[in-house]
């Protein structure tokens, strides 16, 4: 399956998920659980005949030895089977689930994980012999998968369940995509509409003294303010206050908005009511980062999209676009989420790549062309718009930076987040901390050296890469070489869709168009191709370090190169930046500076510098990995054909993030120690680590991570993923490897 448009290098596409030896998949042991424990006619014990006895697992033993009896076992192996993974159990939920967390989970945490210290086995009964024959399942991995299966039987509703014993021993690298596949995306999908606006547009972080849901809707969406007023006078109960944006947003006017906090709506289509034959509005989804999101996110949802294409969920990762596009078109940007305090606020603009993915997949559907037209179309105005215009370009060195617009202290952030850096301020001024944040935000006090702190703080929100002792204090400053390998993927995405999709003339409805442009303005690919050449040209000079073999960050106030050493100069081998020279002094020099155990480290340690309790850890820094910076990087080294140095990145992430499924009940987290074998999901930041809060069984992961793993099975080939499924770490397999061409060479000679 390609994961990278016909215009990109193409790795291999990944062997299918093999079957089971014993069970088919036809026969649905693999079956989403919905399906799987849903299907009465499943759970009826009709292979083992006539007899009607069933036990709770351990209650018929503790019956025996209340009598002194001893009761006749038999050995797995000679169960009534003769095919190992075709063994199904018959299990009462309830009670053998309260057996198997006294006996097993001994933290009391509702998961079973290495650090439990029960005796790891517990015997089921089989459905063949009608609960008469046990057999014990041992270990931690198949008992909390009988953990997670119990716990999805008693939600659907299950007393009594025969389970397929190959969902409890099923190879780990299998299960998790499966997981990703039928669960996780499943999970994190969201739609604001009727039928979620309740939850949807109540916001956590609103601190005010009514939090209420409330939706913001642009001028340009008529249709939407009268969807929304309908909802609000159909239910009064929700309380939904429904607001317009004027035609024109500002700092002040989103600083004032922070009073009343709410959703920003996003696109939706015309669809009819099932129920009335009246015609009306749906949301378009789109997956969210984490559980606990309603709203739509920026770089992650390109991230995610890519997990998406490769599970086929086209459609999804479509109306991604199709929201983004309405976000540009009504509020100038993608914006850091759907919130009103970040409308002045973008992420990392993946937008051009993220469109022709889908496009690749949907080219020879009815509006596939269209699709892509008013894709680019919306990355034109984003690109003129947000990152070549004030106060982001730099206009000396010609390239970009993080540098959003906006007034105050940002309000989505716990209300004791900035008391440190105001606290000498209120005393200074000599008000109450509520009453120096309101004069300061309406600016009726003055502090300069707090306006260009926030300044930075803001910068580095929209950078993504919030926090990281890279960009503390100077963000907004800084051309960084992520920012700017973006904008020339955009720039050589642009030139070449225009000439190869559109014939080399793409006109500007009115719209779309921005600066000078007049309605109808025809772009051609020529001026793209000049913008992508002074570009590079001046990341050449200003980024690359031909010393140290790698691009650093570039200070456009001190007028010199930043000397932190950071994952992100990979990105502009995805984004084909790098000369073939540039990109194998990269391989030689700077990768091993960043290769972990786990995969690729996010900075150096050098760099990070020391820490302790006045210099604490930041989550985007050593030693921490991120599934972006893994993504970006094994696809710039595949474009450059480093094909070994990719495979093997790819395996240590996976192996990582595969191991720690298996010895920690199912989890799969926001971001990873990639220096930590044993538990790399424990995390110690300032903002700890999502994806852990759950019980009994995860239903989301963690939206890139997903992603990441999925899209990674792609990138590594046959062997390794066959590896993976046996939890081999990378220095066992290459040996093996390299072992096997020694023998074969050897009998060559």
């Amino acid at each position: 399956m390609p994961i990278i448009p016909t215009t990109e290098i193409t790795p291999p596409a990944a062997p299918p998920v093999p079957r089971h030896r014993g069970s088919s998949d036809d026969a649905g042991v693999f079956d989403d659980a919905r399906t799987y424990y849903t299907a009465d006619d499943r759970h009826l014990n009709t292979r083992a005949g006539p007899r009607t006895r069933t036990y709770s697992q351990n209650s018929l033993l503790k019956q025996m030895e209340r009598l002194g009896l001893k009761e006749p076992y038999r050995r797995g192996s000679h169960d009534e089977s003769t095919i190992p993974h075709s063994r199904r159990f018959l299990i009462q939920v309830e009670p053998t689930l309260q057996s198997l967390q006294t006996q097993e989970d001994t933290d009391g945490n509702m998961q079973i994980t290495i650090e439990d210290n029960g005796p790891k086995v517990l015997t089921l009964r089989t459905a063949a012999s009608n609960g008469h024959n046990r057999f014990d399942i041992r270990g931690t991995y198949m008992l909390s998968n009988l953990l997670q299966e119990l716990s999805l039987a008693k939600e659907y509703g299950r007393k009594q369940i025969i389970l397929d014993e190959a969902r409890l021993n099923e190879n780990p690298v299998n299960r998790l995509s499966r997981m990703i596949r039928d669960h996780f995306w499943e999970g994190l999908t969201r739609r604001i509409d009727a039928s979620s606006i309740e939850i949807a547009a109540r916001d956590p972080k609103d601190w005010t003294d009514d939090p209420r849901p409330r939706i913001y809707v642009p001028i340009g969406a008529p249709e939407q303010l009268e969807y929304y007023k309908k909802v609000a006078e159909d239910r009064p109960e929700l309380r939904l206050d429904v607001q317009q944006l004027p035609a024109k947003i500002t700092s002040e006017l989103v600083r004032d908005m922070n009073q009343k906090p709410g959703l920003l709506a996003v696109d939706m289509e015309e669809v009819v009511d099932p129920a009335t034959g009246e015609k009306t509005l749906k949301g378009r989804p789109f997956v969210v980062p984490g559980g606990r999101f309603n709203e739509l996110y920026g770089w992650d949802s390109y991230m995610e999209s890519l997990g998406l294409l490769v599970h086929d969920k086209v459609d999804l990762a479509k109306s991604m676009v199709q929201n983004f596009c309405f976000c540009i078109k009504h509020y100038g940007k993608i914006l850091n989420a759907t919130r009103s305090y970040y409308l002045c606020r973008s992420q990392p603009p993946f937008l051009t790549d993220m469109a022709l993915r889908v496009y690749d997949k949907i080219k020879h559907e009815p509006g596939a062309i269209e699709f892509l037209r008013t894709s680019i179309l919306a990355a034109i105005k984003e690109y003129h718009s947000v990152w070549v215009a004030e106060p982001r370009l730099d206009p000396v060195t010609g390239l970009s930076r993080y540098r959003p617009e906006g007034l105050g202290v940002p309000p989505e952030t716990e209300a004791d987040h900035f008391v440190h850096i105001l606290e000498p301020y209120v005393e200074k001024h000599g008000v109450t901390f509520d009453e120096f944040v309101d004069a300061y935000n309406n600016g009726r006090i003055k502090e300069p050296a707090l306006d260009e702190y926030f300044l930075h703080d803001r910068a580095v929100r929209e950078s993504g890469h919030d926090t990281t002792y890279r960009l503390e204090g100077v963000c907004a400053n800084l051309a960084t070489i992520d920012l700017n390998s973006l904008l020339f993927k955009y720039e050589t995405d642009i030139a070449r869709t225009i000439r190869n999709v559109f014939h080399d003339k793409l006109v500007i409805p009115a719209e779309y168009c921005v600066g000078g442009m007049e309605p109808n303005h025809v772009e051609t690919s020529a001026i793209w191709d000049r913008r992508a050449k002074r570009r590079k040209l001046a990341i050449d000079k200003y980024l690359w370090n031909e010393q140290e073999g790698m691009y650093f960050d570039y200070d456009t106030v001190k007028r010199k190169q930043c000397t932190y050493e950071s994952a992100t100069t990979f990105w502009a081998l995805w984004a084909g930046v790098s000369s073939p020279k540039q990109a194998a002094a990269m391989v030689t020099k700077a990768l091993p500076k960043f290769e972990a155990v786990g995969g690729l480290l996010s900075g150096t340690e050098e760099s990070r510098g020391e820490i302790g309790l006045e210099r604490p850890n930041r989550q985007w820094d050593y030693p921490y990995g991120w599934a972006p910076q893994q993504i970006l990087a094994w696809t710039g080294l595949y474009r450059y054909s480093f094909t070994e140095e990719a495979e093997r990145l790819a395996y240590k992430w996976l192996f990582m993030i595969t191991k720690a499924f298996v010895d920690f009940n199912g989890v799969v987290v926001e971001k990873y120690d990639v220096t930590r074998p044993i538990d790399p999901h424990r995390v110690d930041a300032e903002y700890g680590n999502q994806g852990l809060d759950f019980k009994g069984v995860a239903k989301e992961g963690f939206g890139w991570v997903n992603a990441s793993y999925v899209y990674g099975l792609q990138i590594v080939n046959a062997h390794m993923r066959r590896a993976l499924g046996t939890l081999t770490p990378y220095e066992t397999f290459i040996k093996a490897v390299e072992e096997n061409r020694a023998k074969a060479l050897a009998e060559l000679v």
